[in-house]
């Protein structure tokens, strides 16, 4: 038997390939974009607001951020590796935020005077809630969740 394998079949196949290899970003389990939330204080928060625990009833925690002390009061830090802004509004209470601005899909580029610029277009949302201060985005920055435990901010 012959099996004959035409361009259509090897881009299609290829393309089921990249796909299913970067549906989770080739690690198992859940893509961290599906994940959302913010947090305040001390607390791990899901996206309720309430407190999350992984199945054994311990708080959920991931990947390492930063430390509490790394983000400024009124201020925030932009993690563009994970595509994450982390803010802090007011002292203790920290929000995480998509790092990827919902006008074009840019990267937000600094944190400064209580808004999350976005160097593209202009772009600017609150640093509480992410909220549009300036357009022309008109949706606000998706929320992320993240777990706060002693100083240590993570990524959940």
């Amino acid at each position: 038997m012959t099996i004959r394998t035409t361009r259509r079949t090897l881009l299609v196949t290829s393309a089921a390939v990249l796909v299913a290899g970067c549906g989770n970003g080739g690690k198992g389990g859940k893509s961290s974009s599906s994940m959302t939330a913010s947090v305040s204080g001390s607390r791990p928060a899901s996206a309720s607001g309430s407190p999350s625990t992984t199945a054994s009833g311990s708080p959920s925690g991931g990947h390492e951020l930063a430390r509490t002390r790394e983000i400024p009061v009124g201020g925030g830090k932009i993690f563009k590796q994970q595509k994450v802004v982390v803010t802090q509004p007011t002292k203790g209470d920290f929000k995480a935020f998509s790092a990827i601005c919902t006008h074009e899909g840019c990267t937000v580029g600094t944190v400064a005077d209580g808004t999350i610029d976005c160097p593209c277009h202009g772009s600017r949302f609150r640093i509480a809630d992410a909220s549009v201060a300036h357009g022309p985005a008109t949706r606000p920055l998706p929320p992320k969740k993240i777990t706060v435990e002693g100083d240590t901010i993570r990524l959940a």
